[in-house]
């Protein structure tokens, strides 16, 4: 009988919990003036409750009689209170975020109520206990103040069960204001700090504990913590690849906020939560600029990039934004490419209050003659040549227009630049260039060449180049693919287990490229000291872990990501090289180094574009890869097998184009074609 009756009364509870739950529910739902007038109600419904128990816990008896004094002085109370809760804007808080200035303006609001009650009765000589203002006081604050911490942590208590457990690692300043950011919002919930500073540890910040780094592996099993949020902006570089390291084995996913740069730059802040950076993934410092290098080819100079809409090109053009060029003019093939970085060019020129005129055109490096004019008409000074064909594969695939794009588009730009006057020109060129083994590295090596062969003659214009590996989050890395499939819950394809890469942020290559144009004295080979190079499984295998994924082969109760090795590509190789001998010298930067190396006459390097020019015009894979072939070094054995084109040609029939190669040397067929094209050319 009594567990029946126990029963039904739990029911009953439960029923009654349910139905308060619903109106509450519904409540929130109504539009907000109607609630702001229903919670003006329910407060005056309160200043008269006070009123009354403070009168009765007084005497110490339910029953009073009011008479008109009192009923005078009740009614003055609550119009008055009504306006006075009105003006101290109690109403337009959010119930459910209401914060510390929320309370402040409560307790304010019935003071003066109380103030205005005690004048009342003063005044009415109404018949009421002296002590009634303070209990009243104390009355209308618990009910009034009380409903609105109830509602709040009624709120808080269900985002609570709705957000995902993290750890903030770090107790500083930027943490704190971290916590207080999650606080109002529902995604997360920290449950405690973790930080360096023993002077920190077992002290409570804000309501949380911190821990030392330690005890986070015990704290991600106790608390089910899903991720771990690093907030130290200001932590060196070294420190924070420590910390990620230390992080990488845990079953979490690690996110940060952004660093102080970007903080003090107002460019962020400390609640906009993001995925590790990348240079925090590349594994050793990023090279340091200097900046009287970089301002010595762009401040109060016109200056121009090629392929500006490109991840190298963009990247490049915001850093010469900050250095004070006199104009700047954007090339590029692309007209959504070219919108885009202008648009956003202009965004930060306003932001920062650059007054730098900028020059959108559109236009292909492969037309001398446009490329010429605009040298001539902007007067340009200095020019950075990002304009080329980079995706491996997609090159052999395209052999004839990725050579034309890479090789042709290169020597028209710096012919055009010799011509108008230009000073400088930086070749942005790569790593692939160093005995390659596909179309696109052959191509860029060949363009190098170009342009050691164009510094034999007498020009004013300084050429030179500059290699670097592959770019973290440039279009076609691994790293945007890979997240990209670690999103997607895998496998991560991974070409090669033992493949590996040297690699630079965007930020560091742009700088690499900008100060070695001030570095050049024509014809140079810069190369950046990249320390070891990356394997790419490992890589993989670090992003998958800060991800909160395991791997296949780990044993944690966590969801897995496979690694699929899919072969390479067409074209790759294992390893990749930054130096074609060992002959190296140094220059006015502590990790950039100057390489000597082989190169041919421009007289050679003409003759052997003739012949190219003619092989790409004709699409005569075969013939490109012999003249690359004989020109570049360590580019031998190559075969056509991927170009669409060539294979669709042999399946079907002979090449309808092609045209018997004529022989390497002084005798070329088609001279007067080139004739044309080059009218300077004797």
């Amino acid at each position: 009988m009594l567990n029946r009756l126990g029963d039904g009364a739990l029911q009953a509870i439960s029923r009654m919990m349910g139905t308060v739950r619903d109106a509450l529910e519904k409540l929130v739902e109504l539009p907000r003036n109607i609630k702001q007038a229903l919670l003006l109600a329910l407060d005056m419904v309160f200043v008269s409750a006070a009123m009354w128990g403070a009168v009765v816990l007084r005497y110490g008896d339910s029953y009073f009689a009011p008479g008109p004094s009192e009923l005078l002085c009740a009614a003055i109370t609550i119009v008055i209170s009504a306006i006075i809760f009105l003006r101290l804007g109690l109403y337009r808080a959010v119930i459910r975020f209401m914060g510390q200035q929320a309370i402040w303006a409560v307790i304010t609001a019935v003071t003066y109520s109380t103030l205005i009650l005690a004048s009342t009765v003063f005044l009415l000589q109404a018949e009421v206990p002296r002590a009634m203002p303070f209990f009243y006081w104390v009355i209308a604050l618990l009910l009034i103040g009380g409903t609105r911490l109830t509602v709040r942590a009624y709120y808080q208590a269900k985002l609570r069960s709705l957000s995902r457990n993290v750890i903030i690692y770090g107790a500083g300043d930027s943490g704190r204001q971290l916590l207080t950011a999650l606080h109002h919002g529902d995604q997360y919930r920290a449950v405690v700090f973790v930080d360096d500073d023993p002077r920190l540890q077992h002290s409570v910040i804000n309501g949380l504990q911190v821990a030392r780094p330690e005890e986070i592996k015990r704290l991600i099993g106790e608390h089910n913590i899903t991720q771990v949020l690093l907030a130290i902006p200001s932590a060196s570089s070294e420190r924070r690849r420590e910390i990620i390291n230390s992080l990488v084995g845990l079953p979490v996913h690690v996110r940060t906020v952004p660093k102080i740069s970007e903080l003090v730059a107002g460019r962020a802040s400390v609640n906009q939560i993001q995925d590790i950076d990348l240079d925090d993934l590349l594994g050793r410092d990023p090279v340091p600029p200097h900046p009287e290098l970089i301002d010595r080819c762009i401040t109060d100079k016109v200056v121009m990039v090629t392929g500006a809409g490109g991840s190298i090109g963009s990247e490049l053009c915001r850093q010469i934004l900050t250095s004070g060029p006199r104009e700047l003019v954007l090339l590029d093939n692309s007209e959504y490419a070219l919108y885009s970085v202008e648009r956003e060019l202009r965004e930060i020129g306003q932001a920062v209050g650059s007054k730098v005129e900028i020059v959108a055109l559109l236009g292909s490096v492969q037309d001398q003659r446009r490329l010429e004019t605009v040298y001539r008409t902007f007067d340009v000074q200095t020019v950075y040549h990002a304009a080329a064909y980079k995706h491996v594969p997609m090159v052999e695939y395209n052999v004839a227009e990725g050579v034309a794009n890479n090789v042709f588009g290169t020597w028209y730009a710096a012919e055009a630049a010799r011509k108008a006057g230009v000073e400088t020109f930086v070749l942005v060129s790569t790593d692939k260039a160093v005995r390659p083994t596909n179309i696109m590295g052959a191509s860029k090596r060949f363009a190098e060449m170009v342009l050691q062969g164009l510094a034999q003659r007498e020009t004013r214009t300084r050429f030179c180049m500059v290699r670097f590996g592959n770019v973290l989050g440039s279009s076609g890395s691994v790293v945007p693919l890979f997240r990209e499939q670690i999103e997607c819950g895998g496998p991560v394809t991974v070409t090669h287990p033992e493949v590996s890469r040297y690699f630079m942020t965007i930020q560091e290559a742009a700088q690499l490229v900008l100060q070695a144009g001030a570095m050049g004295t024509g014809g140079d080979v810069f190369v950046l000291d990249m320390g070891e190079p990356v394997r790419i499984v490992d890589l993989a295998r670090r992003m998958i872990r800060l991800s909160g994924y395991e791997m296949q082969h780990d044993n944690h109760a966590q969801d897995h990501i496979q690694i699929e090795f899919i072969g390479l590509r067409p074209g790759e190789k294992l390893r990749e090289e930054l130096l074609l001998g060992s002959n190296v010298t140094g220059t006015g930067h502590p990790m950039i180094m100057r390489a000597e190396e082989e190169c041919l006459s421009y007289g050679q390097i003409h003759r052997m574009l003739t012949e190219l020019k003619q092989h790409c015009d004709s699409m005569d894979c075969a013939g490109i890869t012999e003249v690359l072939n004989a020109v570049v070094s360590g580019f031998n054995s190559h075969e056509v097998r991927y170009d669409h084109v060539w294979r669709k040609q042999g399946m079907t029939a002979r090449p309808l184009l092609a045209k018997p190669k004529p022989k390497i040397g002084p005798a070329v067929v088609g001279l007067s074609n080139v004739q044309e094209l080059f009218p300077d050319k004797s």
